[in-house]
């Protein structure tokens, strides 16, 4: 045998330690799985808000601003507040796309909207060949059993003859906040569609107004009717509903019936999202028998031997923004900050977005209007804070007697909201008000996830789908997880993942089809589309590089530079200093959302669908923008 010297030693050493240097973050991903694999499994709640913004939450502002309040003005979140210090506060949260269907559908799917298809409220179905399973299906596999209490509304529904909203059963149990609580007399004030039977037909006779009393008494009215004729009584009854409640509807924009701020006509302990929460608690307090619903239906309570995958869907704070009194009156004496908005702003849009804008337009409206509005923002999110204590409670006593470790997942809204910002009172839009949020995870094991830290890495709403995964035990690094567009959160506090550079998100609703791109200093946005309609089976796969193609005015750029312009009011995609910048936003966004997998179905049908990848790989999560194409 050939006698190795000392230098060969020495050189088969240090080979051994590059080799062990090159594959350490591959082990580290690794052990991390094995050990989330190798524990029992936790009892996991995932709360989601409804149109949230993360400065009503103090926890966000102090890690921000280095201040409790909001830069507009006074909050209160103790609970929220308590929970984030319990773990770790992500304060650079973005959704993938700024309305509820598409925003939950990718976080349910843990797939980009422009990966699954899904880019407005369409009823998507899980029975295309490119369809994935969703989170609750894939940890009910694992043995949890799933169940969801409010808002769920993923627009993820059933395919089959009259494709319409079946459900597609990705729970075990369900309450909706809709379909159960309202129905039944335990909501507040809330608007739905009305229908009726006209010639053995059921169809739809135009929009309603209810609204339900702490008494149990009722009153419902017509806000439209097909034939678009209000009769003296709606008229009236509308009226009485804006007196008695102190109703502030969005009389300056299309949707006038739209309520921005006034009174709950139920008290706190009774208002739809307490309700959702009552329904919540109370499946956990019969945990393994039979019980009824605060409506009288049949239930059977939580499957103790089981661990649980829960969703909290709160209705609040989207509109109708009503906060119930006692809550109200604590902030009717707070003076906000109203942010700056001028009609030039706008005038330097591209027409997509002068759409979105005047959808939500407050501009006209008298500064002690909007006073109130911000006011009743902030109040109804203090009330949802109230809620959150109580939810959090009843599941952390929940898994201490079913002797389970916890996670907790709070989504600081599914998107945001405006108050002001570009002159709305909406979302819809790719400015940083509609798409920035914050999200809070929470272990009773600290080795994952430690008390009190914030975590400022860009996060998007996709990494949700990984982490619960990875919590319930599976390891996502297997081929079949190959379809997941975000990282597990545990990785990225843990820096086990390469930081990402920029954040992505398409929408198309409103005004048509939107991708955008946000890195820390540059957010950009066009049109991806020729077309405002949703893709239909003759358009698949075609004109597909058209906004790479096209003129530049003809896609639609905007472009902002937080260096100069943090409140994105000054769109300089057309800019001549920025004029080559904007272009390499345009091929860089465009590469990745049009031609690295991009999904267009025809959701009427059961299998038609095109996937595109000209430009696989383009998605690399990095923003090296070449030297000089950025002005001084």
């Amino acid at each position: 045998m050939k006698k190795l010297n000392f230098i060969s030693i020495c050189s088969l050493i240090l080979l051994f330690l590059i080799s062990g240097c090159n594959s350490q973050k591959g082990d580290e991903n690794h052990r991390t799985q094995q050990v989330l694999k190798n524990k029992e499994q936790p009892n996991i709640l995932w709360i989601i808000t409804d149109d949230q913004r993360p400065d009503s939450v103090s926890a966000f502002n102090k890690a921000m601003y280095g201040t409790k309040n909001s830069p507009l003005g006074y909050v209160e979140s103790p609970n929220i507040d308590k929970l984030a210090a319990e773990g770790v506060l992500f304060v650079n949260a973005f959704t993938n796309s700024p309305v509820c269907g598409p925003s939950r559908g990718s976080m349910l799917s843990g797939r980009y909207p422009f990966r699954s298809g899904h880019y407005a409220f369409e009823l998507t179905h899980q029975n295309p060949d490119f369809i994935k399973p969703t989170v609750p299906e894939t940890v009910r596999d694992t043995g949890y059993q799933t169940s969801v209490f409010g808002k769920e509304d993923s627009y993820i529904f059933k395919w089959g003859p009259g494709q319409g909203f079946n459900d597609a059963g990705l729970f075990d149990y369900k309450v909706h906040f809709k379909h159960d609580l309202q129905k039944n007399g335990k909501g507040d004030l809330y608007g739905e569609a009305s229908y009726g039977v006209i010639d053995g037909s059921t169809v739809m006779q135009g929009y309603a107004e209810n609204v339900q009393y702490e008494d149990g008494n009722t009153r419902s009215y017509y806000l439209k009717r097909k034939n678009g004729t209000l009769t003296k009584e709606d008229l009236a009854q509308r009226e009485l509903t804006n007196q008695e409640f102190d109703i502030l509807r969005a009389y300056t924009r299309t949707n006038t019936s739209l309520i921005l701020a006034g009174e709950n006509p139920q008290p706190a302990d009774q208002t739809v999202d307490a309700n959702i929460v009552k329904e919540f608690v109370n499946f956990l307090d019969n945990a393994d028998k039979p019980f009824k619903t605060s409506w009288g239906a049949d239930a059977q309570g939580a499957n103790s031997s089981q661990p649980q995958y829960m969703q909290l869907g709160f209705h609040l704070p989207h509109t109708p923004v009503l906060p119930p009194k006692s809550i109200r009156d604590r902030f009717k004496t707070k003076h906000y900050k109203i942010p700056e908005y001028q009609r030039s702003e706008t005038e330097k849009l591209p027409e997509q977005l002068k759409k979105i804008q005047q959808a939500g337009d407050i501009y006209e409206m008298t500064e002690q209007e909007k006073q109130k509005a911000i006011q009743d923002y902030y109040a109804f999110c203090a009330h949802g804070d109230d809620l959150i204590g109580k939810a959090v409670k009843a599941f952390k006593e929940y898994s201490e007697k079913s002797g389970r470790e916890y996670l907790i997942i709070f989504t600081v809204g599914d998107h945001g909201w405006h108050l002001g910002e570009q002159g709305i009172e909406a979302k819809f839009g790719p400015w940083v008000q509609s798409t920035a949020n914050a999200a809070i995870v929470v272990s009773s094991d600290k080795s994952l996830m430690p008390e009190n830290k914030v975590n400022r890495d860009l996060v998007e709403f996709v990494d949700f789908a990984p982490t619960i995964l990875n919590a319930a035990g599976i390891d996502t690094n297997q081929p079949q997880f190959e379809y997941l567009d975000g990282y597990s959160l545990f990785d990225v506090y843990h820096q086990k993942r390469p930081e990402r550079d920029y954040i992505l998100g398409e929408i198309n609703v409103i005004s048509g089809p939107r991708a955008y791109l946000h890195t820390d200093r540059f957010r950009f946005s066009m049109r991806t589309r020729p077309f405002n309609d949703w893709v239909q089976e003759h358009q698949l796969g075609k004109q597909l590089d058209w906004a790479l193609t096209t003129s530049a005015e003809n896609a639609e750029m905007t472009l902002y530079d937080l260096h100069k312009d943090p409140l994105e009011q000054n769109n300089v995609a057309y800019d001549k200093k920025y004029s080559h910048l904007a272009a390499w936003f345009r091929n860089k966004l465009g590469n990745i959302v049009l031609g690295d997998g991009r999904v267009e179905a025809d959701w009427r049908m059961a299998n038609s669908y095109h996937i595109s990848n000209f430009a696989k790989g383009a998605d690399d999560k990095k923003i090296d923008i070449p030297e000089g194409i950025i002005p001084n």
